[in-house]
């Protein structure tokens, strides 16, 4: 007599849920949810920033020249191998980070401090935050046009005037030393940003932590290095990135100023007279353009690192 075995019955209904995968469902759905009102927004800017960015990408791969008109012709890394032999670009390439480097120390140091005085009550306190911050306001065209004629002038200039009272001489600055002059004018106009960043992070330290080390008998100088300045580590690394970013940019400055002359001709200023300037050389301005957001790039991230190590070092100490 044959005997059939019987198949052992399979299971197939799913594994129960347990309550930890439960609830990391439910965090993502959670997520989800808080994320999608930011999604149209978050589509708009990526056609506005990288779709132009992808295309700039593109250009710089070409030879497109349009005055004379020419067609597009596909060239590879030819811009981008061009540069290494290209003395005015590694000129205005130095200028940038020269520029960029020294404008945004100078308005973060000269930022803090103001930020410090300020940082404690007085009368007209309203007043005087508002005249500071003043210079910020002013557009970059009309604060160019101001300091060329008005303060820097050789005619009418008022630190000319003071020089011509005191028995000097009267100075080209801008023609003698054109980029420190662009420089002077940025320090000017962006000090009150880096004041403003640098007053918001004074003005959440927690009181009782500066009422103790008073007490315990600590220096004012002993109170700024070893509790204020670390607790601004983050606010100061804030106002590099961003004062990197936008001053790797400038434009308007050296345009009305200087016109693009020897020594101030930094890499926008630049790839605007190979494309619009004049050179019409749209291939070539998209890589030097490329190259521009690259070492926007490296200098900040140059600058968060040298900060963060003084900042470090501070700590230590």
């Amino acid at each position: 007599m044959t005997t059939t075995a019987v198949p052992e019955s399979i299971d197939d209904s799913p594994a129960p849920v347990t309550a930890d995968e439960e609830r990391r469902r439910h965090q993502r759905r959670e997520a989800w949810r808080r994320r999608l009102p930011l999604l149209p927004a978050l589509l708009f800017t990526i056609v506005v920033t990288q779709v132009p960015f992808l295309f700039s990408l593109w250009y710089s791969l070409t030879e497109w020249t349009i005055v004379p008109p020419s067609d597009r012709e596909f060239i590879g890394f030819g811009n981008y191998t061009d540069l290494a032999t290209n003395e005015f670009f590694r000129s205005a390439l130095w200028t940038s980070v020269l520029m960029t480097v020294v404008s945004v120390l100078l308005s973060v140091v000269l930022g803090t401090a103001l930020a410090v005085l300020l940082d404690r009550k007085f009368f007209g306190q309203g007043f005087v935050r508002t005249l500071l911050i003043t210079p910020f306001l002013v557009m970059p065209v009309v604060a160019g046009l101001v300091w060329n004629n008005q303060i820097l002038g050789s005619a009418f200039g008022v630190l000319n005037w003071l020089l011509e009272t005191l028995g000097f001489g009267s100075v080209e600055f801008v023609s003698r030393f054109p980029l420190w002059s662009i420089v002077t004018v940025l320090v000017w106009q962006w000090t009150p940003f880096m004041m403003l960043i640098m007053l918001a992070g004074l003005q959440s330290q927690p009181d009782s932590v500066l009422e103790a080390a008073r007490v315990d008998g600590a220096s004012t100088s002993g109170i700024f290095f070893q509790i204020t300045l670390p607790h601004l580590r983050p606010y100061l690394e804030l106002g590099v990135l961003l004062g990197s970013i936008y001053l790797i940019q400038v434009f308007d400055h050296i345009d009305v100023m200087t016109g693009g002359g020897p020594d101030s001709t930094n890499v926008p200023y630049f790839v605007f007279q190979r494309s619009i300037g004049g050179g019409w050389r749209f291939g070539q301005a998209s890589a030097y353009s490329i190259v521009v957001v690259v070492f926007s790039i490296i200098i900040a991230t140059f600058g968060l690192r040298v900060l963060s190590g003084l900042l470090e070092g501070e700590d230590a100490a």
